[in-house]
């Protein structure tokens, strides 16, 4: 039996602990994430590995139309909204079903079950790859990379390209991304940041600081320097630092 990975993005915990109270009782669906976060919900699905996203319509950081016209067409999608009026712009989207608050379970059942049922048949018609002899011991097909992440900043949801990013500064509330054409300023704080971002591309190395390691122009002593900025080693991530620059063999 093939297993969905869900997650369930909704600003109401209320409706949140219903979802997840539905999901643990099917055995076909599995519960990756609940967030009240749609932000970083749409990271997570754009990052990919996630097959089934029950996703509410009014949210205030992004609504759940916006986050379909982003996260363009990755993962099968089930919207929950106490609204009826959005039905068809959304089925206009391609989702899966629309389920109206509250959410009885049989009717819950019946759109995962639908889900579930449409994944099987493309799994099922997809041909069983044959081996492939390679000298490579990965194939860059079997993993891949995620080359952007979006960011909430003031006015819009902006996409930035990881390979842009020279370092990431955290300040008291927010962070600021630094490029070399702009700096972005986003509400969000350096460990959610750090679990975003691809580990061998960027480094923490500081309380404060985030690195683009391919950025690194010279290491001197306990400081970095990247485009014009010199960066502190902070005492805490210098083993760390140290011993995946050793490596990398810069």
């Amino acid at each position: 039996m093939i297993k969905l990975k869900c997650i369930a993005v909704d600003d109401e915990p209320l409706a949140l602990d219903i979802i997840e109270d539905y999901v643990s009782k099917v055995p076909f669906l599995e519960l990756v994430k609940r967030t009240e976060n749609a932000i970083e919900a749409l990271q997570l699905v754009q990052a990919g590995g996630i097959d089934l996203v029950f996703l509410d319509i009014q949210m205030p950081e992004l609504t759940g139309i916006q986050f379909l016209k982003i996260a363009n067409g990755k993962a099968s999608y089930i919207l929950t909204t106490a609204y009826s009026q959005y039905a068809l712009e959304s089925y206009d989207l391609n989702v899966s079903d629309y389920l109206l608050k509250p959410i009885a379970f049989d009717r819950f059942y019946k759109a995962v079950e639908k889900v579930h049922n449409q994944q099987t048949k493309a799994a099922e018609a997809v041909p069983t790859p044959q081996p492939v002899v390679t000298s490579a011991p990965f194939s860059a097909a079997a993993h891949p990379i995620q080359d952007f992440i979006f960011v909430k900043t003031e006015h819009k949801i902006q996409k930035i390209q990881l390979d842009d990013i020279l370092y990431i500064e955290g300040l008291k509330d927010y962070i600021s991304i630094f490029t070399k054409a702009e700096r972005i300023i986003t509400l969000q704080n350096m460990k959610k940041m750090e679990e975003t971002l691809p580990q061998g591309q960027f480094i923490r190395v500081h309380k404060s600081y985030i690195i683009s390691l391919d950025k690194i122009e010279s290491i001197e002593r306990s400081r970095i320097s990247i485009h014009g900025k010199v960066i502190p080693i902070g005492d805490t991530y210098r083993d760390e630092f140290f011993k995946h620059i050793d490596n990398k063999n810069i």
